[in-house]
């Protein structure tokens, strides 16, 4: 026969793979129930992180809003302060221009300007919510009254207000001068 194949001898023929030589590969095996508890640790632990970080970013949130809120109560009391420093600064002007147009004096039209003035200035200080203190004729109040002297009132009740020497302003309910009285 000629047309078979003579195989070189001192080869060695490989050995046919039987579905038996697949087998004795070694087998990978998984075990689902460590996969799945360490898939649950893992995601355990990254819902706690996500909650810490939750709670930072909330508490992250209420401070600033503290701290807006805070700013704003300070920014508020510090023009009222400042106010109240300027209309403290400006009574003692206004005490001058009701001396002034309280004084005798012959030359009406100057006395005419003063009361303009006056007015004027009673104008800005209503505009700014600041008004006189009622005293002339009221129980003495020490929240409000300074009381330079004490007199019997004849008529009066003891404790009223029988004189007003200087007037006393609020300005936001609190008092920037109190009314010295008697």
């Amino acid at each position: 026969m000629a047309d078979e194949i003579k195989k070189p001898e001192g080869e060695n023929p490989q050995p046919e793979q039987t579905p038996d030589a697949q087998s004795e590969q070694p087998e990978v095996t998984i075990d689902l129930a460590a996969l799945a508890e360490g898939l649950k640790a893992q995601a355990e632990a990254a819902e706690k992180k996500a909650a810490e970080a939750k709670d930072t970013l909330l508490r992250t949130m209420a401070e600033y809003d503290n701290f807006r809120k805070r700013s704003a109560r300070e920014q508020a009391a510090s023009y009222s302060s400042g106010m109240a420093y300027a209309i403290e600064k400006l009574l003692p002007v206004l005490d001058t221009l009701e001396m002034a147009a309280n004084a005798p004096t012959g030359d009406e039209n100057y006395k005419k300007g003063v009361v303009m003035t006056l007015d004027k200035c009673a104008e800005v200080f209503k505009a700014m919510g600041v008004e006189e203190i009622p005293a002339l004729g009221l129980p003495f109040d020490p929240a409000v009254h300074a009381a330079v002297m004490q007199q019997p009132g004849g008529d009066a009740k003891s404790g009223t207000v029988l004189q007003v020497f200087q007037k006393g302003y609020p300005l936001d309910g609190k008092v920037i001068r109190c009314a010295s009285v008697i």
